[in-house]
């Protein structure tokens, strides 16, 4: 590729680095070595990337040392594998000192895995960001051989919103009363629109949120993957949306689609959910009590973010609340978290690691959620390893003694901080 024109994306990306205001979030890099992040488009994957940059660049590193290429930009349309090695031939231009590469949106580019491969192998700093089902982690880890470290990078999650509001939830603040009110106002629009970090500048946020869904839907799903019947693959979604909260096989949605005359098999349908996992729009929850097969075959599926799954809900407070706790107890604990479901037994989550069991009741006021208290108690004598009991509401708070148990009653706010 032209060297001068490789040079002023180079240039015009400092440009956009130096006068960027980055919001701190809650990531650590280790500087000596390489990485790939990884998740949902729109996360905030080349803001870290600008981060990094930043304080490269305050702690003695000359911007002529930083390669920052985004493959998203339209004058790399015709950037293919053969012309990666301009990238060392441009940063040996501009600087005699060892650079530093940073690769966004990379997997635009058929054939990066190898020079990374490459870049990894000359020791030569390197950071990659990707967004779809081609940067899936433990495809990474194939393609790179363990070369590069993987970071996944998910929306703000409470703490960051606040912290990118200028809110603060220090211990004084939330006893506070104006800043507590603060914080539950924030908490509002963080528990409807979910925690996209553009979404903040935006006044129409669900348009905002639609537009990413879209994006992933039509660019990530069924572009990338082929896929022509985008409205089976849309009312899909849609389905998954409204059964958050339930298990649900892969042949309940497959009945449910051609009931309203959606004719795809359920191989499609698996297909589809498997796509949609990998492009970061949902994720699953196994039952800790089923068998293997069908922890694989009917979870509970939950999105990675709040204000996505509020485009399909209307009245929708207890699902959103639900999966609300699912996406922080999978950005702390991964896949080590569960539901319990038996014929004893309806519990929405179960965390080994804190020997804890969580209930999500929107209110325990209302009438006919003492159901979520009995299952605590059911759960203190069925789960050998529980110890910790709590109910996660959207605005109470107390502390129950039931049948000799403690059941801890959190509001999400307090909860997520």
């Amino acid at each position: 590729m032209d060297h001068d024109e490789l040079k002023r994306v180079i240039f015009d990306q400092h440009e956009r680095i130096k006068n960027f205001q980055i919001v701190p979030r809650e990531y650590k890099f280790d500087l000596n070595a390489n990485y790939v992040l990884v998740g949902l488009r729109r996360a905030g994957k080349s803001t870290l990337l600008y981060k990094i940059v930043q304080d490269l660049v305050a702690s003695g590193t000359d911007w002529n040392q930083i390669i920052y290429v985004n493959f998203e930009d339209e004058r790399l349309e015709e950037f293919s594998a053969k012309d990666f090695n301009d990238l060392l031939l441009v940063q040996s231009e501009l600087s005699d000192k060892k650079g530093w590469f940073f690769l966004d949106e990379v997997q635009n580019i058929e054939g990066w895995e190898k020079f990374a491969r490459r870049m990894a192998d000359s020791k030569e700093h390197t950071f990659i960001t990707g967004s779809n089902a081609k940067m899936l982690s433990g495809e990474i880890e194939k393609k790179l051989g363990g070369r590069y470290l993987s970071k996944y990078i998910t929306p703000y999650n409470f703490r960051e919103f606040l912290g990118a509001k200028n809110i603060d939830f220090s211990e004084k603040s939330i006893l506070g009363t104006k800043s507590g009110g603060k914080i539950k106002r924030a908490m509002n629009e963080f528990f409807f629109f979910g925690g996209f970090p553009e979404s903040l500048s935006f006044f129409d946020k669900r348009e905002y949120v639609s537009s990413v869904y879209q994006k992933v839907l039509l660019g990530d799903i069924a572009s990338r993957n082929s896929i022509r019947n985008t409205n089976g693959l849309r009312l899909l979604m849609k389905k998954i949306a409204e059964t958050v909260k339930d298990e649900i096989s892969y042949s309940k949605l497959h009945n449910i689609l051609k009931t309203i005359g959606v004719n795809i098999s359920k191989d499609v349908v698996i297909d589809y959910i498997g796509y949609a996992k990998e492009s970061y729009l949902i994720f699953a929850v196994k039952n800790y009590f089923s068998k293997f097969v069908e922890k694989e075959t009917t979870p509970k599926y939950y999105w990675n973010d709040n204000g996505l799954l509020n485009l399909f809900l209307t009245d929708g407070e207890p699902r959103l609340l639900e999966n609300l706790v699912a996406i922080s107890l999978k950005n702390q604990f991964g896949e080590d978290f569960y539901y319990l479901k038996s014929d004893d037994l309806d519990v929405d989550f179960f965390v080994p690691n804190i020997k804890t069991v969580i209930q999500a009741a929107y209110s325990v006021s209302k009438i006919g959620n003492d159901r979520e208290i009995k299952e605590l108690v059911k759960s203190a004598r069925l789960v050998k390893n529980a110890k910790r009991f709590v109910i996660i509401t959207y605005s109470e708070e107390k502390t129950l003694q039931v049948d000799g148990i403690n059941i801890e009653v959190i509001p999400i706010w307090k909860w997520l901080l």
